[in-house]
């Protein structure tokens, strides 16, 4: 609007959001397996997510879109298990006692991707002050496939960028700002544990922990692909989680 126009705070009430989901848990322990299970099918709308996201003043339900931690699908399972070296080497002592393995594996569906038209195309004057990140502008999209790309190793764009461009003057916009979903998530953590007994109220515990272990690049993240219509990367998946981390410790208990 230009530094020669002030502003005019209003509040009001005019958000909502809606949750809903199926949630399945599964526990079963057998001898020295022990196991858990869950699972998640759900979806979230809203019109802000965050303080960081501003809401169309003239007509908020322009703003409704999924919410930034949508996830359609979750599956996590955690498990122990007591590795039976004594039965093994059928020997009984502390170094054939006390070993377990451990870990939590987890197949997700992504986030949703953020679509942004950063600037004030609409007129309305909600451009990003420090607080509010985002205004309400997005991007004008054009009937077509999206073409997600489900192997974001190849380096090609993750959806198909040619479908969207600068909203018209004086328009919001006609896309959502979120209605599709970024990479997913199969990843793997795993320990290997030693516990070490050395007296009635004394223990002792050596782990080796390594999370990722497989080394499986994970473009997981609400910023891992740029909808910014504005950037140079705009589609293109831009951050990845962290690599394979390892690391040993040791607890005394006492």
């Amino acid at each position: 609007m230009g530094p020669n126009f002030g502003s005019d705070t209003a509040e009001t009430t005019i958000g909502n959001s809606t949750y809903n989901s199926l949630q399945v848990t599964l526990r079963h322990t057998s001898g020295p397996l022990q196991l858990l299970a869950a699972y998640t099918y759900s979806k979230s709308l809203d019109q802000s997510s965050n303080l960081g996201e501003e809401v169309n003043p003239l007509n908020p339900s322009l703003s409704k879109a999924l919410s930034t931690f949508d996830m359609t699908q979750n599956f996590v399972v955690s498990y122990s298990y007591q590795i039976p070296l004594k039965r093994l080497f059928r020997v009984k002592n502390n170094w054939t006692d006390g070993w377990e393995l451990s870990g939590i594996t987890r197949f997700t569906t992504g986030l949703p991707v953020r679509l942004i038209n950063y600037g004030d195309n609409s007129l309305l004057g909600a451009e990003p002050n420090g607080i509010n990140n985002f205004g309400v502008d997005e991007p004008d999209v054009t009937a077509g496939p999206l073409a997600l790309n489900h192997n974001p190793r190849n380096g090609q764009p993750y959806f198909n960028p040619s479908l969207f461009s600068e909203n018209a003057l004086g328009t919001p916009g006609n896309a959502s700002r979120r209605y599709f979903h970024g990479p997913g998530m199969a990843n793997f953590d795993m320990a290997l544990l030693k516990n070490l007994r050395l007296s009635e109220s004394q223990s002792l515990q050596f782990r080796l922990e390594a999370f990722n272990v497989f080394n499986h690049a994970q473009f997981f993240g609400p910023q891992a692909v740029d909808g910014n219509i504005g950037s140079a990367t705009f589609g293109q998946v831009v951050n990845a989680a962290a690599p394979r981390l390892a690391q040993v410790g040791a607890k005394f208990t006492f």
